[in-house]
């Protein structure tokens, strides 16, 4: 398995510099024990620069934080990390029910000896450092403002928290990282406090575009017919450009769904695939209506 997984990495071998390569190769995590947690990748940057730079920051152990719309790819960009270091992955999904339980785990009832004792539950934040690992956490402005500090000690110099469900002093070992992503201006999102964003850095990650897009479509989804994949990057273009246009909320041109009807469109007619996929996401009929009339110009 760690051979194999080891081969996935050098998907970028002869597009990455020597010196990025033997930063990956002495980072490398050769711990097999979280193998099932070290992820897939199949992440294609729209920039080579943007893939040197998130392992560049990684590799000095800061915290990165990537920025940019919905179905951009940010999560797939980590899991794509997570494959180059070989490194095992907790994440951590925000939303505004996230409490401390959900970062450091819980305390519950069980059995020893057949007395019944107080175990506590490690979470994906205790779990990542005590197991030097990297820690995912998706959509972190979905959070409330007052339960993320609670970790402000975990993302700077410290690497230290205070488990307030045990009182114990958790600091990470050695392979800890921290990747966080965020969507601004989404509906329930609030603006990260200074003092939570100064403990990242942040990558700007675009849509995926052109030739990236092409090969995205290729690796990952069942369409196979080289005119038919055009047409979806042609479809992506359109819609991305009536983002930029005001025209269009960024879901339209969200890359997951597009991956979604490229693979409907091996069973059904690509326009139904488009209508399933994106267009019957959007709520404003305005919206609808300029998706399925892109779409009818390319997919006739």
């Amino acid at each position: 398995m760690f051979q194999e997984r080891s081969m996935q990495m050098y998907h970028f071998d002869d597009q990455l510099p020597e010196e990025v390569l033997n930063i990956l190769q002495s980072a490398r995590n050769q711990n097999t024990n979280l193998e099932e947690l070290v992820r897939q990748g199949g992440y294609v940057p729209p920039s080579m620069d943007l893939m040197i730079d998130a392992i560049t920051i990684l590799s000095m152990g800061k915290n990165l934080l990537l920025k940019g719309p919905t179905g951009a790819g940010k999560t797939k960009f980590a899991e794509t990390l997570s494959n180059l270091f070989h490194q095992p992955m907790y994440s951590v999904n925000c939303s505004v029910d996230l409490d401390a339980e959900s970062l450091m785990g819980f305390k519950t009832l069980t059995y020893q000896d057949e007395k019944q004792v107080i175990d506590f539950i490690p979470g994906p934040v205790t779990n990542a450092m005590n197991h030097g690992t990297f820690l995912y956490i998706d959509e972190i402005n979905m959070a409330k403002p007052e339960t993320l500090p609670l970790i402000n000690g975990v993302l700077d110099y410290r690497r230290t928290v205070t488990n307030p469900f045990t009182n114990d002093i958790v600091t990470a070992k050695k392979g800890f990282n921290v990747i966080a992503a965020i969507n601004e201006g989404y509906i329930g999102t609030v603006p990260l406090n200074e003092a939570l964003k100064n403990r990242f850095i942040i990558l700007d990650v675009p849509y995926i575009e052109g030739d990236q897009l092409k090969q995205l479509i290729a690796n990952n989804t069942r369409l196979t017919e080289s005119k038919t994949i055009n047409l979806f990057v042609k479809l992506s273009a359109d819609l991305v450009a009536a983002v930029n246009q005001g025209k269009l909320s960024e879901e339209a041109a969200s890359i997951r769904a597009l991956l979604d009807a490229c693979d409907l469109s091996t069973m059904i007619p690509a326009k139904r695939a488009i209508l399933r996929a994106i267009v019957d996401k959007l709520d404003e009929v305005r919206e609808r209506e300029l998706v399925m009339n892109i779409a009818e110009t390319l997919f006739q």
